[in-house]
């Protein structure tokens, strides 16, 4: 599997949420992803991760942001942080959006082969599928990790800025709403001592 990756390959793996494509977030992955989702460039794909210390080396990390991600639905929040170095723009660019999955063969999947990218296996449009081996079957992907997702909502996107005269010298604004309502993140933060 390591080669398939490294050689640009995609997985249909389960997530809390719905099927995730994956493939390691270089040019070779990114260029078939986005070429196999006929997805837009101008739109960033997330990274999903066992832990965010997967990521230490790419992205700047609140000192709250382990407590924040521990208050709500386990894998119910993205983070968008700012980047260590400007990254690929289907990344992100300056700011990447991480996810720690809660699934534990997503878990595993980013445990052995590292970040890997959590963009959604189904086509934005059509009613979503939640086995993985339909999805992969639906986008022509060779690989996938067998399962059955729960549907649902996806993961809030929250960002966060370096900002001094905000709380905790950064600022958070909520994305998109998912899993975790708006209301209850804000009151979070603003509780955040």
């Amino acid at each position: 599997m390591k080669d398939y990756l490294q050689a640009g390959g995609l997985i249909v793996y389960p997530t809390s949420t719905l099927p995730g494509l994956g493939c390691l977030p270089i040019k070779k992955g990114l260029d078939n992803l986005y070429q196999t989702k006929d997805r837009p460039d101008t739109m960033p794909v997330s990274l999903g991760v066992a832990s965010m210390r997967q990521v230490s080396n790419l992205v700047h990390i609140p000192d709250f942001l382990e407590n924040m991600l521990a208050e709500f639905t386990e894998g119910g929040i993205t983070t968008i942080l700012p980047a260590l170095e400007k990254q690929d723009k289907r990344l992100g660019g300056n700011n990447l959006a991480i996810r720690v999955f809660a699934h534990p063969l997503a878990i595993k999947l980013s445990q052995d082969y590292g970040p890997i990218t959590a963009t959604s296996a189904n086509e934005s449009g059509i009613d979503p599928v939640c086995d993985t081996e339909e999805a992969a079957k639906i986008l022509g992907v060779e690989k996938f990790v067998p399962g059955i997702c729960p549907n649902g909502l996806g993961s809030t996107y929250v960002k966060l800025e370096k900002d001094m005269s905000e709380n905790h010298g950064w600022r958070l604004t909520v994305m998109r709403e998912g899993v975790v309502p708006s209301p209850d993140v804000m009151r979070w933060w603003t509780n955040l001592v």
